[in-house]
């Protein structure tokens, strides 16, 4: 299993709205609702219209946990999600093919994966990369790493550490500032 990370640099992120603004709207509200919610792909993908639209909060089961989740939706995704469900009925999948079948995670890992290539990244990317992005991003913020070991639903601080890639960066950091 190859191990994804998360996309650090900022301007990585506004490259990747910029190629998908400009691409399709559908498939920026996938990198969107990945990198500001921290859902799993297979969560993102299982969301129907009626569960965000006309909605403040996500309410899911989780799939992998089968624990429930319930987040507010933030002020960058409301407008979006409003524009791009305006006529959707809320039965319908909130993320469909061109065949109108509802998109499954290789999907969504084709969409990031064409992208990421599109303007340059070379990170290890995958479709963890944006829950990855999201903890990395929340924790760099706000330091907060029982917060965070929280939302994701993790054992301990270390685990969420090593997950978002904070270890490894420590790691790196001590190494660089340590000279004999």
């Amino acid at each position: 299993m190859t191990i994804v990370e998360p996309i650090r640099n900022i301007e990585n992120i506004k490259k990747l709205e910029k190629y998908f603004a400009h691409s399709n709207k559908r498939n920026l509200l996938l990198f969107t609702i990945g990198t500001n919610c921290g859902l799993r792909i297979s969560d993102i993908v299982a969301l129907n219209v009626g569960d965000v639209k006309n909605k403040s909060h996500i309410r899911i089961v989780e799939k992998k946990t089968g624990k429930f989740k319930k987040f507010p939706i933030n002020s960058k995704l409301k407008p979006m999600i409003d524009e791009f469900t305006k006529d959707k009925p809320p039965d319908k999948a909130l993320f469909t093919t061109i065949f109108e079948n509802r998109m499954d995670r290789f999907g969504a890992y084709y969409i990031l994966k064409t992208a990421c290539e599109a303007v340059g990244l070379q990170e290890k990317i995958g479709t963890h990369t944006l829950r990855k992005t999201f903890g990395y991003h929340h924790y760099k913020k706000f330091k907060d790493v029982a917060m965070l070991q929280k939302i994701f639903n993790h054992s301990n601080p270390a685990v969420t550490l090593r997950y978002i890639g904070i270890e490894q960066d420590q790691i790196d950091e001590s190494y660089e500032n340590f000279i004999l």
